[in-house]
Order: structure tokens, then sequence, then C-alpha cells
């Protein structure tokens, strides 16, 4: 059987990337390997410790820059995450400073938003109704 390990969100800078996912978002830091002038960095849910590792990766690769950008230029999200509560996670990270480019709205079976994650990112969060 395949599952997912490891998946990846593209970031301008992994120090700043690590402070928004850890001390904003709520994850907490996984893995943190030294590759030279990056790391192999990722982070986890608290409530999956074991579970799906999120590789904050450094945007080394002139292409990722350009695909990256295309995404945020067309307001579309890198990824998605899941929330148990979009409204109280809304309340809770705009009082953060964290801005929203698509407030939670309903859209059939989920409520979703959508924001910026300081580092070149759209990231959606998804809350199944």
């Amino acid at each position: 059987m395949i599952r997912i390990n490891v998946t990846n969100v593209l970031v301008d800078d992994q120090e700043k990337a690590l402070n928004f996912y850890t001390e904003v978002l709520g994850f907490i830091k996984k893995t943190e390997i030294p590759m030279g002038e990056h790391k192999w960095l990722t982070v986890v849910s608290p409530k999956e410790q074991n579970g799906v590792e999120l590789l904050l990766e450094p945007m080394a690769f002139e292409p990722a820059r350009a695909y990256q950008k295309a995404l945020k230029d067309a307001g579309i999200p890198y990824t998605s995450f899941a929330v148990d509560d979009l409204k109280k996670e809304y309340v809770r990270l705009t009082g953060l400073g964290v801005q929203f480019s698509l407030e939670p709205k309903e859209m059939g079976p989920i409520m979703m938003a959508v924001l910026d994650d300081t580092c070149g990112n759209n990231i959606q969060l998804v809350q199944m109704l």
C-alpha cells in the first residue's frame, strides 16, 4: 500500500516559514537537518505527530519560483489544510495579523478560506460540513 509520508510547500525563507507555520498556524517542528545553505525542515500537526510531514522547501530552483508566483498571482492555493472549526480559526488567525484573500465561505459540503502564508503562497483552509 502506498501512503503519503512527506509533502511540500515552497517557501522564500525557511526561518520565516518555520515561524509562521509553528507560531501562527500551530504546527510543530519535526525534522531539521542542515543541507548546505538550506535544511530539510519539516513540520507536523500536533494531533498527528507521526503523520504526514510538511516540508518547508526552499526555492533554490528558478522554475519553482516562477511556478509559485504564477499560482499566487492567479489566486490559486498552493495546498490545502483541514480544520475542525474554520470560523474559530479565522478569528484566531486574523487576530494574529494573518491576511485572508477569501474569508470563510460555504461551498456545498465544505466551508473554505484562503490565507497568505507570508512566504509566497496562498493556503486554503477547509472544514467539512
